[in-house]
């Protein structure tokens, strides 16, 4: 990686495993400037792909999975933060559950109603009302 202030190369000082998010936090210096800053990295599921609706694909979206959290939790005081939150924990039990690149629709919503559940159970109900699992008969 390179330097944000100067654009040499950098070394890594220290470096922790972030396991309930499943992110790497990084402490970097520069070879040059001696800058230090610290960088974030997170695996990136936008290129995952989601099967949907029978055989038809169509790419991973965290907005997604947010507004449909956010919607069931208007009644929180703290919606928006905990959707948030629940979105990276859900994102973070999905990695299990990706297979190939690929994660399936039925995967999302088992995982995001035991989430909910678990958090609120009024805003698993009416997440299950909208979200359903057609299984082929």
């Amino acid at each position: 990686m390179v330097c944000i202030y100067c654009g040499n190369k950098t070394q890594i000082i220290n470096s922790r495993l972030q396991r309930r998010i499943n992110n790497t936090w990084r402490r970097r210096q520069c070879k040059e400037c001696e800058a230090i800053f610290t960088t974030i990295e997170a695996p990136d599921l936008l290129l995952g792909i989601v099967v949907a609706k029978g055989k038809a694909i169509e790419p991973f979206s965290r907005d997604n999975l947010f507004l449909s959290l956010y919607d069931c939790l208007k009644h929180r005081k703290a919606a928006q933060q905990d959707a948030t939150s629940l979105t990276d924990t859900i994102i973070g039990k999905l990695y299990s559950h990706i297979d190939v690149g690929v994660v399936s629709r039925a995967d999302i919503i088992k995982t995001a109603k035991l989430a909910l559940k678990r958090f609120d159970k009024v805003a698993e109900v009416h997440y299950a009302a909208f979200h359903t699992i057609k299984t082929a008969i």
